[in-house]
């Protein structure tokens, strides 16, 4: 298990408990069941697949804790996790000095995106509910709030700021943090928890995106009701990236479930062995926000897939699944 993970769901038990001494649970329910009507996730996802079109949820971040910051002036005194990977001078000159995540949201939203991913958590990605808040009113687009959720009380803070979706992160219900904390995990096994979270989301009208990195998270995964299975390139050891993360685990998905691939999707031929893979929704940050204008760097990379053909056999299994 990774040590900046668990360093992250450390910090995410001190928010926790931070935010629930500032205002109740019960307060926080009324909030999140009187917030603005949801924005169908699922059926933006299902949409464009079945127009033939890859399904891209665009991601606003401004950093993370292994490459640091992407977008934005750079403040030396901001707070950020104590991972933060040294920059040199060239990197921070290359960085794109505006962050505006109302305007990136305009532009991933003009040029083909189905989804917005927001990144909140603040210390180790520099992200913010506000920046959610400002992405999901600047558009139509249904948003995914990107963050580490253990607890019921985050749910509903998601759906009290606007979010459409949420992130489960199985790998987050086998970290020590939940596992031996009884304060946390209350009793609940991984798959308990998950299940309890996944219910509150759907009964809130959130959709809820799972994420896995191997096959024994993939196996928690798939007991879940949800059709979109997230499975990140990123191993959380090293950091590194690889694609056949994705092409591996694909195998053990059945049809019907609805595959995001995540993480390590830089080029056209990134996107088009996903596609040879029968693999058509991508979650995409680090690549667009490292351009001058995230939605022009969408559509630059997925210039020829937009409208990628998707054979008989896909649409018919694609159907059975809606």
């Amino acid at each position: 298990m990774s040590d900046i993970l668990d360093r992250i769901l450390t910090v995410k038990k001190q928010e926790i408990s931070a935010a629930q001494a500032q205002k109740t649970l019960d307060k926080l329910r009324d909030e999140a069941r009187t917030a603005s009507a949801p924005r169908d996730f699922l059926q933006a996802i299902q949409s464009r697949i079945s127009q033939n079109h890859a399904a891209v949820i665009a991601e606003i971040k401004r950093a993370s804790p292994s490459k640091g910051i992407l977008r934005g002036q750079i403040q030396p005194s901001a707070a950020f996790g104590s991972t933060q990977p040294t920059q040199n001078l060239s990197e921070h000159n290359s960085i794109p000095e505006d962050f505006i995540p109302r305007d990136i949201a305009v532009s991933y939203a003009n040029h083909g995106a189905a989804c917005l991913s927001v990144l909140t958590d603040e210390q180790f990605f520099m992200g913010s509910a506000d920046f959610l808040r400002q992405a999901r009113a600047a558009c139509d687009l249904p948003v995914l709030r990107k963050d580490f959720i253990l607890d019921q009380y985050q749910v509903y803070e998601a759906r009290a700021m606007g979010a459409d979706c949420i992130l489960l992160i199985v790998a987050a219900f086998f970290s020590p943090v939940f596992q031996q904390d009884p304060a946390i995990h209350q009793g609940d096994s991984a798959l308990e928890r998950m299940r309890k979270l996944e219910t509150i989301a759907q009964e809130l009208g959130m959709a809820v995106l799972v994420e896995v990195h191997n096959a024994e998270e993939l196996h928690l995964a798939l007991q879940l009701s949800t059709p979109l299975i997230g499975i990140n390139n990123r191993n959380l050891k090293t950091f590194e990236t690889t694609l056949d993360t994705t092409i591996q685990l694909v195998k053990r998905i059945p049809s019907e479930r609805i595959v995001v691939t995540e993480s390590g999707i830089r080029t056209p031929t990134d996107v088009a062995t996903m596609l040879s893979h029968h693999i058509y929704t991508f979650l995409i940050g680090e690549t667009f926000m490292r351009a001058p204008d995230p939605g022009i760097a969408l559509a630059n990379l997925f210039t020829t897939h937009l409208a990628q053909n998707i054979s008989h056999t896909d649409q018919t299994e694609f159907s059975q699944s809606k």
